[in-house]
């Protein structure tokens, strides 16, 4: 998965041809270590239709402050440069993320 900052974002995401999961995530976020393994599964299981990439919210402060996210863990879908969807809280799991993947392919 690729890892995206101020400097890429805007080429990995908001101009992919493919739909973007983003996962943003905390080193010190548990439920983000968590699903951590789970996300990188679903990149795998689903690359041909859509691309994720993870960013560090701990390291990318401001960028998290112009996208909204106040909590984490985070997973924001972008269509065509649009976010279309998100899906945030500590009680996130897997089945969730899934369903919200395949809800807004």
């Amino acid at each position: 998965m690729i890892e995206v900052n101020k400097e890429n974002f805007s080429t990995e995401v908001l101009q992919s041809a493919k739909p973007v999961l983003v996962d943003v995530w905390g080193p010190s976020c548990q439920p983000c270590l968590a699903l951590m393994p789970a996300v990188e599964n679903l990149s795998h299981q689903y690359q041909e239709k859509f691309k994720v990439v993870k960013m560090n919210s701990a390291e990318n402060r401001r960028l998290c402050i112009d996208l909204k996210v106040i909590g984490l863990p985070a997973f924001l879908f972008y269509k065509d440069g649009q976010e279309v969807a998100r899906l945030t809280g500590k009680e996130v799991n897997i089945q969730e993320l899934e369903q919200f993947v395949q809800s807004n392919l």
